[in-house]
C-alpha cells in the first residue's frame, strides 16, 4: 500500500504534501529534529491521505496536489474527505 498525504503544522500554519509506503514512520521522521522543511517543528499531523496500489499512482497524486500551488484547493480537498 502506498500513500499520498497532507500534513499540517499549527506552529507554522503550513501544509506539506508527500507520498510514502509507511505513513506512520514517515510522520515520525517529519516530526523529528532534522534539517529540511518539516524539521524543528514537531507538531505535524496528518490531515488528509489517500491510498494507492502502487508507488507511481501515489507520486502522480502528490505532484497533482503540489502543482495546484493553492492553499484554498488543498483545504477544499481536506474538508471533502475528513479522516
Amino acid at each position: 500500500m502506498f500513500y499520498t498525504y497532507i500534513l499540517y503544522s499549527k506552529t507554522r500554519n503550513k501544509y506539506y504534501v508527500g507520498s510514502t509506503v509507511d505513513l506512520v514512520e514517515r510522520l515520525k521522521k517529519h516530526n523529528s529534529n532534522h534539517s529540511g522543511f518539516t524539521g524543528h517543528t514537531g507538531d505535524w499531523c496528518v490531515v488528509w491521505y489517500e491510498t494507492f496500489n502502487n508507488k507511481r499512482e501515489a507520486i502522480i497524486k502528490e505532484k497533482l496536489i503540489k502543482n495546484w500551488k493553492s492553499r484554498l484547493m488543498i483545504e477544499k480537498l481536506i474538508s471533502s474527505a475528513r479522516l
